[in-house]
């Protein structure tokens, strides 16, 4: 089963300090969008995007892969995401990271995909936790490993994911007891690292 791209916009939190400045027109965006008047989100966003606002790169991009304010525009969106997750945005990096698995709007790179899923997965974000998981259960990017896979699940479960847990309890059934506890114990040392180098 593909998981989707996450629907998320920024609904006025900014994610850099530098972005409060633009608070007023990330607003008229905002007020457009929530107005299903796209065209004029996109309009505002656009200009604040190319001033390196994270949160308006972030909205574009999501505008162009859903088509709205605009023809959908893989390529587009690829743009817009690499640029907000190049800055650390956990949700552009997700979103990058599927672009790159199926090859929308970019070469199809599974490895890349699971390195954007990985940043993204450091920082706590729970659908970058359950697209590792699927990378390392099919092996697309990464050796297939099963005690990884089920991880990743166990991690983003515990953070509220109802996708992650039944993927993790099918997956179970499938391991051995040993496999079962060494993936538990990992999936606790990873949250104990704070989610780095797991």
């Amino acid at each position: 089963m593909k998981r989707l791209i996450p629907i998320l916009l920024v609904f006025g939190a900014f994610l850099g300090s530098g972005e409060w400045g633009w608070s007023a027109d990330f607003q008229k965006g905002l007020d457009a969008y929530n107005k299903k008047d796209y065209a004029t989100a996109l309009s505002e966003w656009n200009s604040l995007a190319e001033q390196g606002s994270v949160s308006a790169q972030l909205n574009l991009g999501m505008m162009y892969a859903e088509g709205k304010g605009a023809p959908q525009d893989d390529t587009s969106s690829v743009k817009w995401f690499t640029l907000a997750a190049e800055r650390g945005n956990a949700v552009a990096q997700v979103n990058l990271g599927f672009m790159y698995q199926y090859g929308k709007g970019i070469t199809k790179n599974e490895e890349k995909a699971v390195r954007w899923y990985r940043l993204a997965a450091e920082q706590g974000n729970a659908d970058a936790q359950v697209h590792l998981g699927l990378m390392y259960r099919s092996g697309k990017g990464v050796v297939q490993d099963p005690i990884r896979s089920h991880m990743w699940w166990s991690i983003a479960a515990l953070q509220g994911d109802h996708d992650a847990s039944e993927r993790r309890n099918y997956i179970a059934k499938k391991m051995t007891r040993f496999q079962r506890e060494t993936s538990q114990y990992l999936a606790r040392e990873c949250v104990r690292k704070k989610y780095k180098g797991c």
